[in-house]
């Protein structure tokens, strides 16, 4: 299964990266690059069969007390 994901990963890159690159998109290729790796290294754990935390959780930790203020 991760074979399959890391062939895949290298098909998206195969498939975008020249574009980005001939087209001297450097901002883009950062931030495609950024997110590729966040993929990666979420899904990775994932399909080993890691529970990953819910972010949620994180964004209500963040906004709850701004939601509090607002009411």
């Amino acid at each position: 299964m991760i074979a399959l994901l890391v062939l895949l990963f290298i098909g998206i890159i195969l498939f975008e990266v020249p574009g980005l690159v001939k087209k001297k998109m450097w901002r883009e290729l950062a931030a495609f690059s950024v997110f590729l790796a966040i993929g990666m290294a979420l899904s990775i754990p994932q399909a080993l069969g890691a529970t990953l935390p819910n972010p949620m959780k994180a964004i209500e930790a963040l906004f709850g007390p701004l939601a509090e203020l607002l009411k």
